[in-house]
C-alpha cells in the first residue's frame, strides 16, 4: 500500500512537472544575436584565481566581441600561484587591464564576492559583465545580452551558458542544474515579478546595469554568500528591479569541472546553502527522489501490474521533462535523459556530502575555507 501511494504521488508529480516544463520552455528567452551595435561602454570583469588553463581563451573570446565599440576588460588576479597574471600581462590589447589582488578577503567576505567588488570599483562602463574565467563567449554574446537588458528594462540578465560535460559524473550532475530552473521556476512570471524567491542566476555570466548594481551596493550586499549570483539577483528584486534568467547556450560555453573530484568538491561547497536549512534540503531531495526515483524502481520491482504501470508513466514523464530541456538548451539528449533517476540520486548524494562537510567545517574552494 505504501509503495502504491508513493509511486502514485511521485508519478503524478513527475507528470505535472513535465507539463510545466513544456509550458515554461515557451517563455524561456534566448538572446537575439541580430542586434544593433552598442553605443554605451561595457566593462567585462573577470575574477581569476589559478586560471592559467582558461584565462587566455576567456579574454580572447571577449576581445573578439562584435558590435561593442567601447569595451574594457578588467581581470583581477586573485592571489594566483600559477601563471595567470603573466598570461594576462602578455595580452597585447589596450582594452585589457590586469589588477593584482594579493590580500585575503576581509572578515565577512568570501573570495569571489570580494574579487567582484574589487573589479567593480575599477569599472567605468554603464553595463557590467561579470564573467568567470572558464567561460568562452561567442562574438555576439555581449551585444545580444545587453540588448535584452535594455530592451526589456531589466537590471540584470543571466544568460545561462551551455554546460560542457564529458566525464560520467559531469554527465549525470551538470544537466540537473539547468533542468531544475527550466522545470520549476515559472519563467513568464519571474521576468515580471520583483519577488526575490523567483530568482535563478548563474554567476558564470551576468550582465548588470551599473547604476542598479551600485544602488544596492553591489557585491557588498552579498559579501558572505556562497551562491552570490542568486543572492545578487534577489537583492535587485528586493530593490524593485526586474531581472531575467535566459538560455545562453548559443552564446556562451563553460566546463565547470573536469574531474570527478572537482565535481564533488564544486557541488559540496554550495549545495548546503541552496535550500535554506537542513530541513529544507531534506524536503527538496525527498520530493525529487519520490518524483524521479520511486516510480522507475516501482516499475521494475512492484508486484502489482497497476503500480508497475504507474511507475513507468512517472519514469517516462521525468525523462520527457529532462529531454525537453536538453533539446531546448542544446545539450546532449540521449542517452543521458534516460538516466534521470541516476542523476537525481547523484544530486541527493552530493547534497548529503555538502551538508556533512559544512557541519564539520571542512568545505573549501581554491585553497580558501568556506562556511
Amino acid at each position: 500500500m505504501v509503495t502504491k501511494r508513493l509511486t502514485t504521488l511521485g508519478s503524478l508529480s513527475a507528470v505535472a512537472i513535465a507539463a510545466h516544463t513544456a509550458v515554461n520552455l515557451n517563455a524561456l528567452r534566448k538572446p537575439n544575436v541580430v542586434a544593433p551595435p552598442l553605443l554605451e561602454k561595457v566593462s567585462v570583469l573577470i575574477p581569476a584565481r589559478n586560471e592559467a588553463d582558461n584565462i587566455l581563451r576567456a579574454v580572447s573570446s571577449v576581445l573578439a566581441s562584435l558590435g561593442v565599440a567601447n569595451l574594457e576588460v578588467l581581470v583581477l588576479d586573485d592571489g594566483s600561484t600559477d601563471t595567470t597574471a603573466a598570461i594576462v600581462s602578455g595580452i597585447d590589447d589596450p582594452r585589457v587591464r590586469l589588477i593584482t589582488g594579493t590580500e585575503e578577503p576581509p572578515a565577512g567576505w568570501l573570495g569571489k564576492p570580494w574579487a567582484c567588488k574589487r573589479l567593480s570599483l575599477e569599472a567605468s562602463g554603464s553595463v557590467l559583465v561579470f564573467l568567470d574565467a572558464d567561460v568562452e563567449l561567442s562574438p555576439d554574446a555581449i551585444r545580444a545580452s545587453v540588448r535584452e537588458l535594455r530592451a526589456h528594462n531589466f537590471a540584470m540578465v543571466s544568460p545561462y551558458p551551455l554546460q560542457i560535460a564529458e566525464s560520467w559524473l559531469e554527465r549525470l550532475v551538470q544537466p540537473i542544474v539547468t533542468w531544475s530552473w527550466c522545470a520549476f521556476l515559472p519563467l513568464h512570471w519571474s521576468q515580471r515579478s520583483t519577488r526575490p524567491s523567483l530568482s535563478a542566476a548563474n554567476g558564470q555570466f551576468l550582465v548588470i546595469d551599473a547604476d542598479a548594481y551600485r544602488a544596492i551596493d553591489g557585491h557588498t550586499s552579498v559579501a558572505g554568500e556562497v551562491l552570490e549570483d542568486i543572492a545578487l539577483m534577489r537583492a535587485l528584486k528586493n530593490s524593485g528591479e526586474l531581472t531575467c534568467t535566459m538560455d545562453g547556450s548559443t552564446i556562451a560555453t563553460c566546463r565547470m569541472y573536469a574531474t570527478t573530484d572537482e565535481v564533488v568538491d564544486g557541488y559540496a561547497k554550495s549545495l548546503w546553502t541552496g535550500f535554506g536549512s537542513p530541513a529544507g534540503s531534506i524536503a527538496v531531495n525527498l520530493f525529487l527522489l519520490t518524483a524521479y526515483v520511486v516510480p522507475p524502481v516501482a516499475a521494475l520491482t512492484a508486484r502489482s501490474p497497476r503500480t508497475r504501470t504507474m511507475g513507468a508513466v512517472g519514469y517516462a514523464a521525468g525523462v520527457a521533462s529532462r529531454a525537453m530541456v536538453a533539446r531546448r538548451t542544446s545539450t546532449r539528449v540521449w542517452p543521458d535523459s534516460a538516466a534521470h533517476p541516476a542523476s537525481i540520486t547523484a544530486f541527493a548524494a552530493l547534497s548529503a556530502i555538502s551538508w556533512s562537510r559544512h557541519l564539520r567545517g571542512s568545505n573549501s574552494w581554491k585553497g580558501r575555507s568556506l562556511p
